[in-house]
């Protein structure tokens, strides 16, 4: 494990207390609590599952397949049956190897979602990301709705020495994001990302304002390839569940940014929300410096959830 992954492992580890706190206290209890494999044993554990916001989909495949294999392998002590539930939950988060593929293309990336979940800053992290991977970034400050957004982005753009073309407040964001594809093309760009404005209760704007941009983008732009990733607060729980949905009715999702890990016991939603939506959540935030974004691991993620040290 390199110093870098060790060193988030760790990051991650603490991040996760508070969800530990939630989720694993509880199973351990069960399985400390009970002398049998019977109903009640998984009627408990599927209420600390589903109460740590694993979410009722996630819960009940986990569930399942551990009746499967207590069954299968004659399992007849509880405690005999915790590693199966680990790599359970693990299967329900394993992220595809091509979940990364714009990192290594000419890609254009759409990162939506609702004000104070951290997109701004998000975008700035993974400018900075991208840009110590050897790649040539552009920033699109497209979320022209909101007065501080475009000075905020530009901070960031700055700390991770990246360009940005931004509009002034209020401006049309599709013309923004006009300009940033010519310029992403004539500067030989790997991957523009554009910044977009927020707001779901008007989501009949959102969604015009979606479809011109992907237009423009379809035109000037078709060979890049194309990411729709949704930031989500993991503090809200179930409530960011409910906005990746609503993000999915205006936008294509290929995949799920989730911020403030480290402020949760809500941990578990990055179960609910793969296993539910089947999108993959790709990046992971515990903190607030780049090197706090990172990509999702299911092992890794599991496996800090459950050691307790």
């Amino acid at each position: 494990m390199s110093e870098e992954k060790k060193s988030f492992f760790g990051r991650l580890k603490e991040g996760l207390t508070k969800t530990r706190n939630n989720i694993v206290h509880g199973i351990d209890s069960v399985f400390s609590g009970f002398s049998s494999i019977d109903e009640e044993f998984y009627e408990e554990l599927e209420e600390i599952l589903i109460m740590g916001d694993i979410g009722v989909k996630a819960t009940e495949a986990i569930l399942e397949r551990l009746r499967e294999q207590v069954k299968e392998n004659h399992i007849k002590e509880p405690a005999d049956c915790k590693a199966f539930l680990i790599r359970n939950i693990k299967e329900q988060m394993q992220v595809q190897e091509t979940a990364y593929a714009f990192e290594e293309r000419q890609s254009v990336v759409l990162v939506i979602g609702v004000n104070g979940v951290g997109k701004t800053t998000t975008v700035g992290k993974l400018a900075g990301k991208l840009k110590g991977q050897g790649r040539r970034v552009l920033i699109a400050a497209a979320d022209t709705f909101r007065a501080a957004a475009g000075e905020q982005l530009s901070e960031w753009a700055n700390r991770a020495g990246v360009d940005m073309i931004g509009g002034s407040e209020g401006s049309d964001p599709a013309s923004v994001v006009f300009d940033a594809v010519n310029a992403a093309k004539a500067r030989n760009i790997d991957v523009l990302l554009c910044d977009t404005a927020g707001r779901l209760h008007n989501k009949k704007n959102l969604m015009e304002e979606l479809k011109k941009i992907n237009r423009i983008i379809d035109r000037e732009f078709p060979d890049a390839h194309r990411e729709n990733l949704v930031v989500l607060d993991a503090t809200t729980g179930q409530n960011a569940l409910q906005q990746a949905k609503e993000f999915g009715e205006v936008a294509d999702l290929t995949g799920i940014i989730l911020t403030k890990m480290d402020g949760t016991a809500k941990g578990g939603i990055a179960v609910a929300i793969q296993s539910q939506l089947q999108i993959p959540v790709k990046y992971i935030g515990v903190g607030e410096t780049i090197e706090d974004l990172q990509k999702f691991d299911a092992e890794q993620f599991v496996d800090a959830l459950f050691t307790v040290d």
